[in-house]
Parts: structure tokens; C-alpha cells; sequence
């Protein structure tokens, strides 16, 4: 049974040292149950594969705060003073990446594509230590893929097949990590039966998904409100 009553349930299997993909850009489409539970549960030396780090009191802001995350793969670092001040003092190993790659990256480890080139980065400290090559007069970067051994995701709807419909924006990274990690885990607001969710609206299929929950009391914080002039 792919459906779970309980993020504790969700979560088994996740041991000190995994390497978790999380899905949401800012705090949209963040699996909110899913990241408190993973502090809850207290592992700790996590590789964290996410566009950012939530922000100081929210999303995965909770698991630098515990010191749960050893190592961080992302593309941004603002909106998150703790994450700004681990890196800094050496405390967290951080790898930033293109927004762009970051994604190609994801994607193709989903894909079973194991490396591909791409301009991003030539020329930057990015490019340290990585193949370059040139096609028609333009030079490429070597990136290799990205998989995890769970991705945590958060979708609108979902089934008990586990296919997953994301809501507009909320979409970013989610489908891609979903089909990037070894066991995937979907956090829905609403779950639904078989045959419920139309077959072209599925952004994830089923096949991707080995658990889902139905989440609640989501809160939804907006990252940065901006107020403009009566």
C-alpha cells in the first residue's frame, strides 16, 4: 500500500547521512508535514538537495537550526540569515549550482541521464575542477546528474496510485524530484481515489511515487511581503 496515515510512517527508512531531495521554490510547494516530521525524527549529516533552504523559522530553515543538515546543493542562499551564517563559518558544506542546472541536473537523473553540457557556469568558479569541451566555437561544462535516496515532495491532489497534480507555481521542482529519488514520498492536501484525478492533468505518475499522505494545517507563509503605496 503506497498510502500512509502517519508522516512518522513516511519517513522510514531515513537514517543519518541520506541524501534527500525537497521539493518548493522559496516556501511554495514545500512538503511542510514531511519537513518537521524529518526534524522531528532528529537524523542528522543530511545532503540536502533543494533550490534554497526555506527561510530562518520555516520550511528546511528548522533543520539548520537543529544542525541536521551537513551538506546543501542549492541555487540561493538569501532570504535565510542561519544558512548565510553556517556557510560562512564553515559549518555547512554548500555546493551552489545554476538555477538552471540545478533542474537539468535533477531531471536528468530521473531520466537514467548520467551527465550533459551546458554554457552555465564557464568562466566562474563554477567551473572548477570540471570538464570543458567546445561545440561550434562555444565552450560547455561537464554536469553530472543528481539522485537521491528520498525525495520529499508536496502536491494539491494526489491518488492512492500515487499519480500527483501539483498547483500552478507549486509545480516548480516537485515533479522532477519525484522522479529523481529512489523512494519517493508526496505529502497532498487532498487525496483522492483512483480514477478521480483526469489522466492529462497528472503531473506525476503513479510509477514515481512509493508513499503518500494526505497533509493538514498547512500554514503557507508568504517569504517576503511587499506593500506598495496607497
Amino acid at each position: 500500500m503506497k498510502i500512509q496515515t502517519t508522516v512518522e510512517q513516511c519517513l522510514q527508512g531515513i537514517e543519518d547521512g541520506a541524501t534527500i531531495m525537497v521539493g518548493g521554490f522559496g516556501l511554495v510547494g514545500i512538503p511542510e508535514n514531511l519537513i518537521i516530521a524529518l526534524r522531528d525524527k532528529g537524523v542528522k549529516d543530511l545532503t540536502v538537495i533543494s533550490n534554497n533552504c526555506g527561510v530562518d523559522d520555516f520550511g528546511l530553515g528548522i533543520l539548520l537550526q537543529s544542525k541536521q543538515i551537513k551538506k546543501m546543493i542549492s541555487s540561493y542562499v538569501g532570504e535565510n540569515k542561519e544558512f548565510e551564517r553556517q556557510f560562512i563559518s564553515g559549518e555547512l558544506e554548500v555546493e551552489l549550482v545554476p538555477q538552471g542546472t540545478l533542474a537539468e541536473r535533477i531531471r536528468a537523473g530521473g531520466a537514467g541521464i548520467p551527465a550533459f553540457y551546458t554554457p552555465a557556469g564557464v568562466g566562474t568558479p563554477v567551473a572548477e575542477g570540471k570538464e570543458e569541451r567546445t561545440f561550434d566555437g562555444k565552450r560547455y561544462l561537464l554536469e553530472t546528474a543528481l539522485r537521491a535516496d528520498f525525495s520529499l515532495v508536496k502536491a494539491h491532489f494526489g491518488d492512492s496510485a500515487g499519480n500527483l497534480v501539483y498547483n500552478k507555481t507549486a509545480r516548480n521542482f516537485n515533479p522532477m524530484m519525484a522522479a529523481a529519488g529512489s523512494i519517493t514520498i508526496a505529502e497532498v492536501e487532498r487525496l483522492l481515489k483512483v480514477g478521480e484525478l483526469e489522466a492529462d492533468r497528472i503531473h506525476s505518475p503513479g510509477v514515481y511515487v512509493q508513499r503518500i499522505l494526505q497533509g493538514s494545517n498547512y500554514e503557507k507563509p508568504i517569504e517576503r511581503k511587499t506593500f506598495r503605496a496607497a
